[in-house]
């Protein structure tokens, strides 16, 4: 099927990667729903999607919150009658703190966004996806998958370290469904997501790693683009992936072979 038939489905798609993604998506010729976690900004990047000449629906829903996935999806089926593509986005980096001083909520609250929100997204669009067939990329991270050196991050690790597991089984289960599900595993980009973080008390943690000359082999000091990351979702999500099913793609300039 030609992507301009295909609708795709993005979470966290307000900013970041999430945004990336679904513009580029857009551009490929596929309605998308943005969803984010306001409306507002869900609202701008349908905006753009527009402006650029491509169909968007947006919509804003916390990714924790069962009911509030569900009814995103029924709205779904209810407007555009199919579902090709997920791009499961959402996440948070969460508080970072050492593991006796983290409150019980606090690691709620990451695993909850993190790893139940991609659950959610994944439990309530599959039947819309095993339809006709589609593809889901689930976007975790290097931390807690190849890189263990950022102090404090237990939450986010284990969660980012459960989204492939899950999505592992999931590309197992699906694939006589005719439902390919990978992983893309960024390094470090230059999103928001950072503003979003609490750190305290880490710097205690930390064990002495020596860097080669530039943390990252690629760009050095230079963080990746969060287009980066979208090129390799909307590979994952084409035609051109059609045999490629419970893989990883690290995006990280090679970062995570030295860190």
């Amino acid at each position: 099927m030609v992507a301009a038939e295909k609708v795709a489905l993005v979470t966290g798609a307000g900013s970041g990667i999430g945004r990336a993604s679904a513009l580029r998506l857009a551009a490929d010729g596929m309605t998308v729903v943005v969803l984010g976690h306001r409306q507002e900004s869900a609202d701008e990047v349908a905006a753009e999607i527009r402006d650029a000449g491509g169909t968007a629906v947006p919509v804003a829903a916390d990714v924790a919150d069962a009911a509030a996935v569900r009814d995103v999806v029924r709205r779904v089926e209810e407007e555009l009658g199919r579902l090709d593509v997920v791009v499961a986005n959402a996440g948070v980096n969460g508080v970072w703190a050492p593991v006796d001083e983290i409150e019980p909520e606090e690691w709620d609250a990451t695993i909850g966004t993190n790893l139940t929100g991609t659950f959610l997204t994944l439990r309530y669009t599959v039947p819309l996806l095993v339809r006709q067939g589609g593809a889901v990329v689930v976007v975790s991270s290097i931390n807690g998958t190849r890189t263990f050196s950022n102090s404090g991050a237990s939450a986010y690790a284990t969660s980012k370290a459960g989204q492939v597991a899950l999505a592992r089984m999931l590309a197992v289960e699906l694939a006589p469904r005719g439902v390919r599900v990978n992983v893309v595993c960024p390094g470090a980009i230059d999103t928001e997501i950072s503003d979003n973080t609490e750190q305290r008390n880490t710097e205690r943690l930390g064990v002495t790693v020596e860097f080669p000359d530039g943390e990252i082999p690629l760009t050095g000091s230079e963080p990746g683009r969060a287009s980066q990351v979208a090129d390799a979702v909307a590979f994952l999500v084409s035609d051109g992936a059609s045999h490629v099913t419970g893989t990883e793609v690290f995006v990280d300039g090679g970062q995570s072979l030295v860190v």
